[in-house]
């Protein structure tokens, strides 16, 4: 194993409000800056709220927008648009609720679609979903310039909560929507449009009532019908929570777990080929929980993973970045972080070689949870970080 190495700095800056603030997506923008899509409490109509940042190339922030009502609403991923806009999907508790659903976040949540302009301003939102909690994870834009989502359901499918899959068209009209799953739980994390114009789905699948899921590996057609399916890993408990296509038209897919690896939970990589045949996998971390929660095809054929590690770093949990080759091997990893915990949501390589990471941190910023932005260069040291919000209480989420 390659050595581990603590990132450091140049420099940091906090941005401070009362509250819980973090960071679930991030995006380069076509100005070279970055858009952040997450949830925050610090500011908004009321509990938490959708908190969309447009910054700099520098950290700089240029605007922030809140979204929502006064019951919970969160972003979890956000795509700059061709119009130079953004798309946020996550779910709210506050809008389009039946009368026979509660108000306290018990069966009360609903996909939620919001296209907003290049200052932030809201264009249209939609919610989708039923009587039961259905949540958006993950949203991208479509060659038809419409929108695919994917999230989960409770309120259709077999049972227990399904994949929950919607294509809809620019003006957030469904076009259809498609469950996939068997009778207990299962659910879509990340969803990408494929050279073919259907789409690939990874997420997991809970089989038979064992009570711990699986990696469930989807692709579907440009109508949604199903053309494979696949399912990776043992019932000790395995996870995918981000996938991509390769530029040899299969499949990079990262996430947890449990079954192989170092002990507790490790870093899970998997390429499979266009039918979703294995054709090699990794495990990354060590005696304690280690989680993979993006990944990315580099531009030299290789791939990064970004998430957090318990086994490493200063203290708590760590984010955890590491860069490998086009088989898997180590190049490098890193590890930033301070004495509190500090958790990775979403890393994307950016134009000068380098990446950028967001999620959360409790070790710095103005309290307990904030959002918190890190760039690197090509070799993962850092060049800054940024938190932005403020937060009095530990962050669970």
């Amino acid at each position: 194993m390659i050595g581990i190495e603590t990132g450091v700095a140049s420099f940091e800056k906090t941005y401070g409000g009362p509250n819980k603030d973090w960071g679930g997506s991030v995006q380069q923008t076509s100005d070279g800056g970055y858009i952040i899509a997450g949830g925050t409490v610090s500011y908004g109509a009321g509990g938490y709220d959708v908190y969309l940042l447009k910054i700099d190339n520098t950290g700089a922030t240029q605007w922030t927008k809140t979204y929502g009502g006064t019951n919970d609403d969160e972003g979890y991923s956000v795509q700059q648009t061709s119009d130079d806009g953004y798309i946020i999907v996550g779910y709210t508790e506050i809008y389009d609720v039946c009368w026979s659903r509660s108000y306290n976040g018990i069966g009360a949540k609903d996909v939620y679609l919001l296209k907003v302009d290049n200052t932030g301003a809201t264009q249209w939102t939609k919610t989708y979903g039923g009587s039961s909690d259905d949540i958006g994870n993950s949203v991208q834009q479509t060659l038809d310039g419409g929108y695919i989502i994917v999230g989960s359901t409770e309120s259709y499918g077999a049972g227990g909560s399904d994949v929950y899959l919607l294509k809809v068209d620019n003006t957030g009209a469904v076009q259809w929507a498609k469950t996939y799953g068997f009778i207990d739980d299962d659910f879509g994390i990340s969803v990408q449009q494929t050279s073919d114009e259907g789409y690939i789905i990874a997420g997991g699948i809970e089989l038979y009532g064992w009570d711990r899921e699986i990696v469930y590996l989807l692709k579907v057609d440009n109508t949604g019908a199903e053309q494979w399916t696949k399912m990776y890993g043992t019932t000790n408990g395995d996870i995918a929570l981000s996938v991509q296509q390769t530029s040899d038209e299969g499949y990079i897919i990262a996430g947890w777990t449990a079954s192989y690896g170092a002990g507790g939970n490790d870093v899970y990589l998997l390429k499979v080929d266009n039918t979703g045949a294995t054709q090699w996998t990794k495990t990354y971390g060590g005696a304690d929980d280690e989680v993979g929660i993006s990944v990315q095809q580099t531009s030299d054929g290789g791939y990064i993973i970004a998430g957090y590690t318990e086994s490493y770093g200063a203290g708590g949990s760590d984010v955890y970045l590491i860069k490998v080759g086009n088989t898997g091997a180590e190049q490098w990893i890193k590890i930033y972080g301070g004495t509190d915990d500090d958790r990775c949501r979403s890393v994307q390589q950016t134009s000068d070689g380098g990446y950028i990471i967001t999620g959360w941190t409790a070790s710095y910023g103005a309290g307990r949870a904030d959002v918190y932005l890190i760039k690197v260069d090509n070799a993962g040291a850092a060049q800054w970080t940024k938190t932005y919000g403020g937060g009095n209480n530990d962050f669970s989420r």
